[in-house]
């Protein structure tokens, strides 16, 4: 089978199961009880994501603290902590009206305070709630259970960042006064109103939750207990899953070749949806203050010495697509296909590479280190098809290991690294996603998955300026084109590919998928077959 046709493969049997256990899911009633063991990978480094956007740790929180609100699949907004909402006539106001009779894990009523603080906390500290709350003049308690925020501008992506992986609510009670929040006791030993209460972390190991009793859902949740696994390795992950240790896992937690193989185990399906609210995009990110990637020559000549087909097909074996700019595809609305594309042409870049003023000096021109993602073999694999890529052209490639706090620091903290293999992840809207990539006041240093190509173009500053306020969509969709053209253009990224992630599930599994959170939902609905 070659690599393209498996790709066929995968997904259209992965969607073919998930009809055939969602049809046979709405004939069955839930049963109470069992204990659910879902995979995530790496391990995360906090379990209240109010101050991150890395995967494992918001598939970890979302099991604990809420959002206001929840997305279908098609992105509609649905009741969690908030019941009703308005927007007022010119989008300066919105108004929530909070579910009633909800108590926090430690027996504390949840009211309107801790919106207000946690909006305030999400502003100040998450990688995207800057941007999300930029506009934000005031959140008022307007009684226990009514919060009002007043904006300066207008927000068109607002009402679509309140979900409990992007915008969490956390209890005032816990962090206001209590010093610095990020390095409050709660981050590690969450208190939540989520269908599960945290029981223990061992760290390398799992983390444990127990069902919430007094959870507002009732009788949800039916799991008697979940088990988030650490399992760092991939073959071991495929093994348990083989071996029904594992139940669940999201965000294609084994090898492609794995999941192929999965087609054939009774017991295994395969889940391709659940990931609409955040579809994201792998590409390069250069480091802009380094003395060779700063000329925009070399950035250019690396475009055109990347073959995407090779990333995509052998280092990710097929599950993406080739995308040109840096929205994603899937965003129609938004998407530009008409942006400064760099064909594979070595030649090209060789050219270039002269022309930037190095020349070939034996076999090579300069070396360079790529510090890829510790979320898997994927992206080592991703590393060293990029060191022979740029070979080929003279660039000698160091690729570089590490976990991910050292990552973390290498590349957000100390800025000690070259070009790396990143996620962009580009939420449901550009203000939202990806302004935090791309404006001059996003470089913030220690702040992870912000601008750390330190880029800087005073024209896309005032872009996303305009991008965020701008009520017309013609006039919002031409200001988000012209963006994608000019990074296109200067490369402080290089768009390679869209990801297709995959949830792997043994088939006792009910309700792990019901909407477009997929794996970052709360699981309150999720139950065993015996």
């Amino acid at each position: 089978m070659t690599l393209m046709s498996r790709r066929s493969f995968v997904a259209t049997t992965a969607a073919a199961l998930a009809v055939s256990t969602s049809t046979r899911a709405q004939e069955e009633a839930p049963r109470a009880g069992g204990r659910l063991s879902f995979v995530i990978h790496p391990e995360p480094t906090t379990l209240v994501c109010f101050n991150t956007t890395e995967g494992p740790a918001i598939q970890a929180s979302t099991k604990v603290v809420e959002g206001l609100l929840s997305y279908d699949f098609d992105l509609n907004p649905r009741p969690q902590l908030a019941t009703a909402w308005s927007v007022s006539e010119g989008g300066l106001q919105y108004r929530f009206e909070l579910r009633r009779n909800v108590k926090w894990h430690d027996g504390r009523p949840f009211s309107a305070a801790d919106v207000v603080y946690s909006v305030g906390l999400l502003k100040s500290a998450h990688p995207r709630g800057r941007t999300t709350f930029t506009n934000l003049l005031e959140a008022t308690a307007v009684d226990e259970h009514t919060v009002v925020l007043k904006l300066s501008k207008p927000a068109p992506y607002l009402l679509y960042a309140l979900a409990a992986g992007e915008s969490p609510i956390v209890p005032r009670h816990v962090y206001e006064g209590k010093g610095d929040p990020l390095q409050n006791p709660n981050n590690r030993a969450p208190i939540g109103t989520g269908p599960f209460v945290f029981k223990e972390w061992v760290l390398g190991n799992y983390v444990s939750y127990v069902r919430n009793p007094n959870y507002w859902d009732s009788p949800k949740p039916y799991l008697e207990a979940l088990l988030v696994r650490v399992i760092p390795d991939g073959a071991a992950r495929a093994v348990a899953f083989e071996t029904s240790e594992l139940d669940l896992g999201g965000s294609t937690p084994v090898s492609p070749l794995d999941l192929e193989r999965f087609q054939q185990v009774p017991h295994l399906g395969l889940e391709t949806r659940g990931y609409e609210y955040s579809p994201t995009l792998y590409g390069l990110e250069f480091n802009l203050d380094h003395p060779i990637l700063s000329n925009i020559k070399v950035r250019r000549a690396i475009a055109h010495a990347v073959d995407p087909a090779i990333i995509l097909n052998v280092a990710w074996y097929g599950l993406g697509e080739r995308t040109v700019s840096i929205v994603s595809p899937t965003l129609k609305r938004f998407y530009n296909s008409k942006v400064p594309t760099y064909g594979y042409d070595t030649k090209a870049a060789a050219l270039l590479l002269d022309e930037a003023g190095f020349p070939l000096k034996g076999r090579w021109r300069f070396a360079l280190t790529h510090d890829f993602q510790p979320f898997g073999e994927n992206f080592r694999r991703s590393g060293e098809a990029l060191k022979s890529a740029l070979a080929t052209v003279g660039i000698d490639v160091t690729v570089r290991g590490q976990d991910f706090p050292s990552y973390l620091k290498r590349v957000y903290t100390d800025r000690d690294y070259d070009f790396t293999f990143h996620p962009f992840t580009n939420m449901f809207d550009p203000t939202v996603g990806l302004q935090r990539f791309y404006t001059s006041d996003n470089y913030r240093k220690g702040v992870a998955f912000t601008n750390a190509s330190h880029y800087a173009n005073p024209e896309i500053d005032r872009l996303f300026a305009e991008i965020a306020v701008e009520a017309d969509a013609v006039k919002r969709k031409a200001a988000i084109d012209r963006f994608q053209e000019i990074v296109a253009d200067e490369l402080p990224v290089l768009p390679l590919m869209l990801s297709k992630p995959v949830t792997v599930y043994n088939k006792r599994v009910v309700g792990h998928t019901v909407d477009s959170a997929g794996p970052q939902g709360n699981f309150a609905g999720v139950w065993l077959r015996t």
